[in-house]
């Protein structure tokens, strides 16, 4: 293998650890904005809802786009479909639970794959970069081994260029996994902390649910009488 052919593989393995580097921040950069909007749009709306004098009140509320605001989309409009249904017997109310359970659950791995999206390209740098660091590495002494056999000199001046570049390519590979692995981890426990609190959160919601026989008023009609909701 030849010294230019060897260089020119080092060099593109710079290349691709500098595009792992700004896919990365890229990644990192959207993700953390997407996880703060997240999560100040569902503390909002988890303020109002249980700022709300009745189930019917929060069933009524406007939802933001967010996780907490979804899953309850998906809790109030399962409710609403059933009750469309025409059963109003106390047979059908365990099926309205099931019903609202399942839709619940299923919001809820929706948006842990929502929050999930991304994160597999982090690891997927953060696990590689070091490796392909490394390969640069190996071409980049193949290239001074080929540079002291073609000058016939193991001098500085022969083996200084090769060998740096070399370990430029291992350097560059570690600085470019460290941030993915950092950012890879931190966003799994935000994963992992808003999946629990949607499920908390669904588990009040079942149980407020229940208190209400699985059934939601007209949004116009718990607005117009909230009062006489409250003190009944």
């Amino acid at each position: 293998m030849t010294g230019s052919s060897t260089q020119f593989i080092v060099q593109g393995a710079l290349w691709l650890l500098g595009i792992f580097s700004v896919i990365t921040w890229t990644l990192i950069v959207v993700k953390a904005f997407q996880a703060t909007r997240a999560a100040a749009g569902s503390r909002r709306y988890g303020s109002s809802f249980w700022a709300a004098p009745s189930f019917a009140v929060a069933a009524a509320l406007d939802r933001p786009d967010s996780p907490l605001g979804r899953l309850a989309s998906a809790g109030f409009d399962a409710l609403a479909g059933a009750d469309d249904s025409g059963a109003g017997d106390l047979e059908h109310s365990w099926s309205r639970h099931d019903l609202l359970e399942r839709h619940l659950r299923q919001q809820i791995q929706t948006e842990r794959r929502r929050a999930e999206a991304g994160l597999a390209v982090l690891a997927s740098i953060g696990s590689t970069a070091p490796f392909v660091g490394l390969f640069g590495t190996v071409f980049g002494i193949i290239h001074a081994l080929a540079a002291i056999s073609h000058a016939e000199s193991a001098s500085i001046a022969v083996v200084a260029g090769p060998i740096g570049e070399a370990l430029v390519a291992t350097g560059v590979g570690i600085a470019v996994a460290v941030p993915a692995v950092l950012g890879y981890n931190f966003f799994v426990r935000r994963v992992k902390g808003g999946a629990a609190d949607l499920d908390a959160f669904a588990i009040d919601f079942v149980t407020l649910a229940q208190k209400a026989g699985f059934r939601v008023p007209r949004a116009q009609a718990a607005l117009a009488h909230p009062l006489k909701e409250v003190l009944a």
